[in-house]
């Protein structure tokens, strides 16, 4: 397969994957399962999840083996989705050409569904590690369980410290921190997911560790690019909300085309990283440019 064929098989398996996890509807909450359901098959890239698998396939065939945590991860990215676009925060009306979840049903639901989404994620893994037998397997798995508990709490702090320099002088380490945590954090993890769960040793990690650094902070450099000249139709949501609100931006830090440059950069080194791994990184060396030249 090539790279758009490899990108489709992976979302398909996990759509498929996603839709074992869906809720009841027939019950007194069950608008809230609505809800939740909503944005979480609402579409996207499942960039995350595909993170996971795919690294994890690095080292191993049996990739269903980690298809919980690739879930997982899912759910916690539409959790921050569903609360980011809120108007405490980033006050959106679309995401994926959809109304946004609090647009859809109402703000207090949008709220619960977020923290459904979140709860659900540790639902998720925790049944995972209940069934799990191997000691060397379990203790992977917990090693992964801390790290994801972590993950998502710098998440919510890179969250935070975005919205507090909302119309604020920030420093260049300053910036790199909201992005190293808010985007960074959880691309990291993904990453470094697959590659525990599926044995990878010291070494291994630690490439595959700073490729995910650099593809993370890549992938929010350019999303600062897509709110400053993205298509408005292909995004499916507004263009220039960023510099509206006065958010801190590569974009407002150094300019377009600097951003442009340094993504370049970024993206190179990223794929650099993978030299060790040969033909069998193709797909992440692929999913590094593709994060690069995406318009959505």
């Amino acid at each position: 397969m090539n790279f758009k064929e490899e990108l489709k098989h992976y979302q398909e398996i996990v759509n498929k994957e996603l839709e074992k996890h869906l809720r009841d509807k027939k019950c007194l909450e069950g608008i809230l399962n609505e809800s939740m359901e909503y944005s979480l098959m609402a579409g996207g890239k499942r960039l995350r999840p595909i993170l996971v698998i795919s690294t994890y396939s690095l080292f191993k065939k049996d990739i269903e083996k980690c298809f919980s945590f690739a879930v997982a991860i899912e759910m916690i990215h539409n959790f921050s989705l569903i609360h980011d676009d809120l108007p405490g925060i980033d006050n959106d009306d679309f995401r994926h050409g959809k109304l946004t979840n609090h647009k859809k049903f109402n703000e207090a639901t949008a709220i619960l569904a977020g923290d459904g989404l979140l709860n659900n994620a540790y639902i998720v893994i925790s049944n995972d590690i209940k069934q799990t037998s191997d000691s060397k397997e379990l203790e992977k798995k917990l090693q992964v369980f801390n790290e994801f508990t972590l993950a998502v709490d710098r998440m919510i702090a890179g969250e935070y410290v975005d919205t507090e320099y909302e119309g604020k002088k920030i420093s260049a380490e300053d910036l790199q921190y909201i992005h190293e945590n808010k985007t960074g954090a959880l691309l990291k993890l993904c990453v470094r997911m697959g590659a525990i769960l599926a044995g990878a040793n010291r070494e291994e990690l630690n490439i595959l560790t700073s490729y995910a650094e650099k593809i993370g902070l890549a992938f929010q450099i350019k999303d600062d690019i897509l709110s400053e000249e993205g298509d408005e139709k292909i995004l499916g949501k507004p263009v220039g909300n960023d510099k509206e609100q006065e958010k801190c931006t590569y974009v407002s830090e150094y300019g377009l085309e600097k951003s442009k440059e340094i993504l370049e950069k970024i993206t190179k080194e990223a794929i650099e990283k993978l030299e060790i791994f040969g033909d069998k990184a193709e797909f992440l060396r692929d999913l590094a440019l593709y994060i690069e030249n995406r318009n959505k």
